[in-house]
Formats: structure tokens, sequence, C-alpha cells
């Protein structure tokens, strides 16, 4: 190589890095998986199609604990990703241990986003002390869904094909009857196997719509309703009118073969549903409501998705970081009609309140659960697989099979749920 070759060699090399440091790489973990996993992959590869100056990266962890306790560990010790998927019930936890870096008002107007874009009970569930500490995605609430041809044979269909309004858990428990009356097949399914979350989230929202909490100034608060609540929906297992001990997936597979009258589930079975439906092997027609107002009012369990930045210990994000991240954040934001399409309720107001949402089915048949849902209650053990809810799963589904008296699983329950009440909120 002579000299000259060399020397324009020497120029041309700072061109090159140059070039390629302007490229914001985004390390994202996410505990999307399945049909929410494959929007949020489309949605990344669109993203870094759209333009060159971000390249966003995913990786998908397992649900649940597994998620949230390397997410915890990664973040402590400077080594978690820039961007991180979570549920917003998790928040308090998260936020308070100082897993999360706020986000200020500032960086979301640079990117174009503020807090009035957004649902407002979702972005009230995205605050910790008066801070944002994620940008929400959606809620997704736990919804009745129906199968047509078995309800229609027990006469609970209107005259336009749509469920006939059920109001109360006397009507609810004689729909269950009437399904396995007229058809043979079980009225309703659900998970309802041991370390189920199902059965939490129904009681939950059952508790509410009583106006009772779960805990209270530090204590369990629902008192004789609570055990009386469970009963009930034990009594639909004990009478036959569902099959206790099913897992998830057996749970779903029943009404998606045409074996159960109703199946009580989150939203986020709906594109399965679509999807039987569009190829015509589902076999039955089907209708989605929202929970029914079974006590006092139509509350109903839900969480929601949002996208949070972890604190990363001692190494702090820079502002050009912050704003690739959030840039990203944005794009999805804006472009949540395809998440909508998953079931889910955008919680990006434009979105939502378009008319290409308002309009797209089946999810317009449950859309006046958004302004019902409930939450896990604020509290560093509460929120989706948090210690609280692992304590639940263990406990309140035994009834159902008869192992556990009501009154027998909430003592247990509560025996060794109490610790964590009385424990401080961990600082990680």
């Amino acid at each position: 190589m002579n000299r000259r070759t060399l020397l324009a060699l020497l120029a041309l090399a700072p061109i090159l890095p140059s070039h390629a440091a302007e490229v914001q790489l985004v390390r994202m973990w996410t505990l999307l998986s399945g049909g929410d996993g494959a929007r949020m992959r489309a949605l990344v590869d669109e993203f870094n199609a759209s333009q060159q100056a971000v390249r966003v990266e995913s990786t998908t962890l397992k649900w649940g604990e597994p998620f949230y306790t390397k997410l915890i560990t990664g973040s402590v010790v400077g080594a978690g990703p820039d961007l991180a998927t979570i549920h917003l019930s998790r928040l308090p936890n998260l936020a308070g241990g100082g897993v999360l870096r706020p986000i200020a008002a500032a960086e979301l107007a640079a990117v174009g986003l503020a807090g009035g874009d957004f649902l407002p009970r979702q972005w009230t569930k995205s605050q910790y002390q008066g801070r944002t500490y994620a940008v929400p995605l959606d809620q997704h609430p736990l919804v009745l869904y129906y199968n047509k041809n078995l309800v229609g044979k027990a006469g609970l269909l209107d005259e336009r094909g749509q469920l006939k309004p059920i109001e109360g858990m006397a009507a609810l428990t004689d729909a269950l009857r009437r399904v396995k009356a007229a058809t043979g097949k079980p009225g309703l399914t659900m998970e309802s196997a041991q370390s189920s979350y199902a059965i939490w989230r129904l009681w939950l929202s059952l508790l509410a719509q009583q106006g009772l909490p779960i805990v209270a100034n530090g204590r369990f608060a629902y008192g004789a309703a609570g055990e009386a609540t469970l009963a009930r929906i034990a009594g639909w297992f004990q009478a036959g009118y569902a099959t206790p001990g099913m897992d998830y997936p057996a749970s779903t597979s029943q009404f998606m073969g045409g074996n159960a009258g109703f199946m009580l589930n989150g939203v986020w079975e709906v594109p399965e549903l679509v999807r039987g439906s569009k190829a015509g092997t589902l076999g039955f027609e089907y209708g989605i409501v929202p929970l029914p107002k079974l006590y006092g009012d139509a509350s109903a369990w839900a969480d929601s998705h949002g996208f949070a930045l972890p604190a990363n210990g001692d190494k702090p994000m820079s502002a050009a970081k912050a704003h690739a991240v959030l840039s990203f954040v944005a794009y999805v934001s804006r472009h949540s009609m395809g998440w909508a399409e998953g079931g889910h309720i955008p919680a990006y107001r434009p979105v939502a309140e378009s008319a290409a949402a308002l309009a797209l089915e089946p999810n317009a048949q449950y859309a006046a659960a958004a302004h019902n849902v409930v939450y896990d209650p604020d509290g560093w053990y509460m929120g989706a697989a948090g210690p609280l809810e692992a304590i639940a799963s263990k406990f309140l589904p035994a009834p159902l099979a008869g192992q556990l008296t009501p009154a027998d699983a909430l003592r247990r329950f509560e025996t060794e749920a109490a610790r964590l009440l009385k424990k401080r909120a961990p600082l990680y």
C-alpha cells in the first residue's frame, strides 16, 4: 500500500464510524408471547423499516415472575435493557423499588406525546408518587365470551341473535344451568386449576362490584363478603355447570371446541376466535360482552401493558438514547390499531377513539368494559404474577373442586399473605 492510498483510507476512516454512530441501538426486553409477541415483533420491524436513525432489537423472556426477576436484577446491576414492556399493575413495585427511571414531560413532548394523549385511567396507572414511570399501551379486561349455538338452545339470545342482558349472580347462575340442561355441555369454562390467576381476577372483580377493597389500611378488608363471593363461584363448579381443575389450555380448548356455553377470560383470546371464524374451523358463532353487573355495578378486573425505562444502576441513559427509545414508543402508540386487532383496547386516545377502532369487531361488542376496569390494588406485593397473586393462586381454586371450603381457603390465603402486608416495600 503506497503512502497516497494510506492517507486516502485514513481520511475516509472517520466518516464510517461517524455514520454508524448516528444509528441508536435500542435493546428491548418483552414478556409478550403468542399473538401479542407476533404483533410486537411486527411493530418493531415496521419501525425499523420506517427510518434509519434508530434500530430496536427485541428479546422475549418468559412471562411472569421470571421476567420481572431478570428485569429487576438486570437494572440493579446496570445490565438491563434500554426499554421494557411491563404490566402497569407492577408499577408500585418496580418504580418504588428503584428499578425504573422516571420519564420527564419534556422527554415525551420531544417525541410528540403528552399525558392527555392517553386514556385517563391508564395514564393514572403509569404514575408513581407524582412522576411518570411508564407509557401505557393498552388495557385488557376480563370479559364474557358466549357460544351462540349453545346459548341459543337455552333461550338466552334475543331476536337479533345477541345475548339477552344478564344482571345479578342469580341470573348468571340460571343461564349456566339452562345451557347445561338444554345441551348437556358445561354452561361455563374458565381456568380453574391450582396456580391459576383466573379465580383471583374474577373474585377481585366481584368484590369491586360490591364496593369492597381487597386491602385497606394494611389489612384484608373484604370481610364476610369475600367468603360468600368465593362460595358463589365455587357453586357453579360443584353444581356441574363448570369443570374444576382445568388449566389454561384445556379451558380455552373446551370453549374453542364448542363444548361450553360461556367462557370467562381476558380479551387476549379474541385473535384466536377471529382466526377460527375466518378460516371456517371454529364451528360456531360467538359473541363477547363485558363482565355483567352481578352485584352493584359492572366492575371488571383488567391490567395494562406499558413501556418503561429501566434505571440501570449507575449507568444512566443519555439524552440521545432516551429520545431514541421514546421515538419507538411514540411510533407504537400511533400505530396501535394493529394492537387493537389483538383484542386489546388501545390506551392512546387518537387510536382508541378513532372511527376505525370504534367500529372494529368483535372489539366493539365489549368496548364498554373500558369504563369499568379495576386493577389489583396498589402495593409492592400486588400485580401480575406478583407474590400476593401467587399465594392467592394456591388457595382460591381449591373450593371449586371441594378440596377446601371457601372459609378455609381464605384463612390459608390470609395467613400466608399477611407477612407481605407487614413487610416494608423493598428497595432493590
